[in-house]
């Protein structure tokens, strides 16, 4: 950018009338216009110079009109032109490629003499993809220069300090010197962002658009840039805006005291965009598996739909691990991560008798798909297998909740829906299944479902159902499965597709409903199930070896079966009025809502699909006879053999209560839950011949203190009595000199959370519990949160920026305490015992804004004696996160202590130090 003189061109000056005096107005445009056609009468050349007419065409166009003979043109002569008409005379640049635009709210004066124009207060200068503002402007046109700065105010405050941009970048400096020719600036004191960090310098040199030079300067991600907790000073540096920081000897001052922590040269790599870079790994010692490198590796920044991080760990004594995550994501189609992690554990020494070697996995893969992608389709994934002893080996995380988890399960599935009349579905599922104590798998490979919409054979024409016939509904239903079972020691291998079970099952169920009497409501129904195997078994007695013979027999084979059944059921209100004329009652009535149910069920008998085979002794003589069905140990069961006809009961119950409400502006009385819901269910089996009625169950829960408070209980209530060998006999209870009813079982389950918080919808720091969940675990801290040690950085940053600053005293700190309580009574056979009896509790208390303290335990009652426990510590150090947590006792003792900067791009600065618990393989 450069200015061109007031003596090449004609600059229009903008006066503000101060005074009117028409005799000097008329006298300073007489002396501009002659000034002006001087300056231009400068600029002709020589008559005796020949000048091309192309290159006048080009010259720039002037207001002035100038005639024919001002210029003394000679002709040329065809014959002595050059066979180009092409000058060899390069036109001069034009001096201003672009528009300027300058604006300032107090002044803009120019002094004609010093040749330099200055702008006061707001003042503003645009050209190109140049930008400045600041209180004070001065353009000098003789030096090619821009000086800004900014202004002091009455109080001595320096404010509208200068804002230089160019592009995307942006630099707040106290002053700039910058020259328009050579594109060169002196920043002084200026504060630049440079990714998630900003350089503070003391004097910066500009050398063009994409390189500065810096001198003592300060880079730091601490919000406060006046005083900064924190920051690395360098001393001398090369910024590419966008690109890197290159620095020579720097290191790390902490409130302006420097620590020996630094680097004789440095490279900080800067970016608006995902790059690829080197992870760089944690130095440490761990028990018997001496020093280790822990999670170095490589970032791949694949593209902007998807990323991966490749990690390993290495230990002197042989152990290593390896570890790959992967987040993907595209807007307003799918979103998801996969993760892999291989670890391979040596405990001891080779040739000492306690040597160990173990190989432990695990995979993880969440897929989610949006619901704008497809709406008639849908794919999604939640995987979670691997090695059963995974979470209790493994040395990159800590994590009880999982430990404790005895299943793994996972679910990939894709559906599609055809709409129409009837409506179409199918889907396709994988599923698994994995008990981390037995260490059995079951999976289904895949699983099939389909499915017609109902369909109404009677309905009228304009589509409404009343009545018994025109509710007549049916609807098709098939579903598919290659189930497999086996074990950890043969998962991935061909062994465990051998004892593959495979099969189809379709139903049909046709049903109706309707209403007799206005308040009563009948459904009646049959279904038609048939099932379709691929393998059946045939049963023999060998009478040499004694023993039960079993044979498979492979080929398609099926079975079909129907039932039916039919409901009465209707609902009961109750009101209970406690207001009197002239009395204001805390209770004003009670509300009790019944819900009775009478179920009446026909299941025939099938018994055309039973054999029968005869033991044998030695002798010859049969002892008996064994009958057996073909599709024994098929998926979808078997065809019923004894015809049962039973009516079963039931009855739900709901209490409310209206109470005076404790605002007294309120109009109406306020609604509370006395108990949310009271059933009872049993079942009288008509076809019985002994042990007719089932037991009595009863469950029911309630919520109290604004649902705060949640309690759940259950138990089983037996009519029949017990013999000598606590066996159940056909006789009741009460007919042998007890009770009405023998309680055999019983739970409460109660759950409360208590808090002075004062949270808002979408405050719960979840974050910290997903690692619990995707591992299977329990969705709250009662068990501890998870510390995977991969992953130290990834706590969440508060963001405290329209947070008021705190008060040096504060009456009110907040908590959170949450309380769950369990205990279970088993008495089927006079044992008279409490199978479990628990209490556990989390918590945290906020000290400060910065500083927050947690733990989690609990007591187990019956076995005396501690449940998992867990304490933690955080202090939020502005720029930086420091936490500790401790499990003190237990077959997980150990402790973690980790300080590290917030910001990803500085997250190798941290500091870990950890001591886990001694594993045995």
């Amino acid at each position: 950018m450069a200015f061109q003189k007031p003596s090449h061109t004609f600059t229009k000056i903008h006066l503000k009338a101060l005074h009117t005096n028409n005799f000097k107005i008329l006298f300073a445009l007489s002396f501009t216009v002659f000034i002006n056609m001087l300056s231009f009468g400068q600029d002709i050349p020589k008559k005796e110079k020949k000048i091309d007419r192309l290159v006048i065409e080009t010259q720039e166009k002037d207001s002035l009109s100038v005639t024919s003979d001002s210029l003394a043109l000679t002709e040329i002569s065809e014959k002595s032109q050059d066979t180009t008409i092409i000058d060899t005379i390069i036109p001069k640049k034009e001096l201003l490629e672009n528009v300027v635009d300058y604006h300032a709210d107090d002044y803009t004066k120019f002094n004609q003499k010093e040749h330099k124009l200055y702008l006061y207060n707001l003042a503003r200068i645009e050209y190109g993809d140049m930008k400045i503002e600041a209180g004070d402007i001065t353009i000098d046109y003789n030096k090619n220069t821009v000086y800004a700065k900014g202004i002091v105010d009455s109080t001595g405050a320096y404010e509208q300090k200068p804002v230089f941009s160019q592009g995307s970048n942006v630099v707040e400096p106290d002053s700039i010197l910058f020259n328009t020719e050579t594109k060169k600036a002196l920043i002084y004191n200026s504060q630049t962002e440079q990714g998630d960090g900003t350089v503070i310098a003391s004097i910066t040199k500009k050398e063009n658009d994409s390189v500065y030079f810096i001198k003592n300067a300060k880079y730091t991600t601490a919000e406060d840039l006046e005083d900064p907790d924190y920051y690395i000073k360098l001393r001398k540096a090369k910024v590419v805006p966008g690109k890197k920081i290159v620095t020579g000897l720097a290191n790390i001052f902490i409130y302006d005291v420097p620590t020996p922590v630094g680097l004789p040269f440095g490279f900080f790599p800067q970016s608006e965009t995902q790059t690829s870079g080197i992870i760089l790994p944690t130095f440490g010692e761990q028990n018997d598996r001496g020093y280790f490198l822990q999670n170095g590796g490589y970032y791949f920044a694949i593209s902007d739909y998807v990323d991966l991080t490749a990690l390993g760990d290495y230990y002197t004594n042989g152990s290593y691990a390896l570890r790959m995550e992967s987040t993907y994501a595209k807007r307003y189609r799918f979103r998801g991560n996969f993760g892999f992690r291989y670890e391979n554990l040596i405990v001891s020494e080779r040739g000492f008798p306690d040597y160990a070697n173990s190989t432990i996995y695990n995979l993880r893969w969440s897929h989610s798909q949006d619901s704008k992608a497809n709406p008639s389709s849908r794919f999604s994934a939640s995987v979670n297998l691997g090695s059963s002893k995974y979470y209790q080996l493994s040395q990159n995380n800590s994590n009880v909740g999982n430990r404790l988890n005895n299943n793994l399960s996972s679910s990939i599935s894709y559906s599609k829906t055809f709409s129409g009349e009837p409506q179409v579905n199918y889907s396709l599922t994988a599923t698994h299944s994995q008990n981390t104590q037995t260490q059995v798998i079951n999976m289904t490979l895949p699983t099939f479902q389909g499915s017609v919409g109902r369909m109404y054979p009677f309905a009228a024409k304009d589509g409404s159902k009343k009545g018994i016939f025109q509710n007549i509904n049916f609807q098709y239903n098939v579903r598919g499965e290659n189930r497999i079972q086996t074990t950890d020691s043969l998962f991935f291998k061909k062994e465990m597709f051998d004892d593959a079970k495979a099969g189809f099952q379709h139903t049909i169920p046709l049903t109706t409903n309707f209403k007799v009497f206005k308040h009563f409501s009948i459904s009646a129904g049959t279904s038609y199930n048939e099932v379709w195997t691929f393998k059946t078994i045939e049963k023999a007695y060998n009478p040499i070896a004694e023993t039960e013979v079993v044979t498979d027999i492979n080929g398609f084979d099926a079975f079909r079966t129907y039932n039916f059944s039919t409901s009465l059921g209707t609902t009961v209100y109750g009101m209970f009025n406690f207001e009197k004329e002239g009395k204001d009652s805390k209770i004003k009535a009670i509300r009790h809502v019944m819900r009775p149910s009478v179920s009446y069920n026909i299941n025939p008998s099938f018994s055309k699909y039973y054999d029968s085979y005869e033991v044998i002794d030695a002798d010859g003589t049969t002892r008996s006879e064994v009958e057996y069905t073909r599709f024994e140990g098929g998926i979808f069961g078997t065809p019923n053999k004894t015809f049962s006809s039973s009516v079963g009961l039931s009855l739900s119950n709901n209490f409310e209560a209206k109470v005076r409400d404790k605002d007294s502006t309120a109009t109406e009385a306020k609604k509370i839950i006395l108990l949310n819901n009271l059933n009872f269910s049993t079942a009288y089996n008509i076809a019985g011949d002994s042990l007719q009625w089932s037991p009595v169950r009863m469950s029911g829960g309630t919520q109290f203190f604004d649902n705060k408070l949640s309690i759940n209980f259950g138990a089983t209530l037996d009519p029949y009595a017990l013999d000598n060998n606590n066996n159940r006999i056909d006789k009741f209870n009460i007919e042998n000199g007890g009770s009405l009813f023998r309680l055999t079982s019983g739970n409460l389950t109660a759950s409360w959370s208590l808090s002075n918080k004062n949270k808002k919808k979408g405050d719960e720091d979840d974050d910290r519990l997903e690692e619990n969940l995707r591992g299977g675990g329990r969705a709250d801290d009662l068990f501890g949160v998870s510390d995977d040690y991969s992953n130290q950085q990834m706590g969440k940053k508060k963001d405290d920026k329209d947070k008021p600053p705190s008060e040096l005293y504060k009456h009110k700190i907040p908590w959170s305490l949450r309380l769950a309580y369990a205990v279970n009574y088993s008495n089927n056979r006079r044992q008279n015992e409490i199978s479990s009896h628990s209490l556990m509790f989390s918590g945290d208390i906020e000290l400060t804004d910065k500083w927050s303290i947690g733990g989690s335990s609990g007591y187990d009652f019956k076995n005396f004696g501690f449940t998992p426990t867990q304490l933690r510590f955080e202090r939020d150090l502005m720029s930086w996160r420091m936490n500790f947590s401790w499990t003190p006792f237990g077959p997980w003792k150990q402790w973690n202590f980790f300080i590290g900067i917030k910001s990803s791009l500085l997250q190798d600065l941290k500091y870990e130090k950890r001591r886990q618990q001694d594993l045995r393989l």
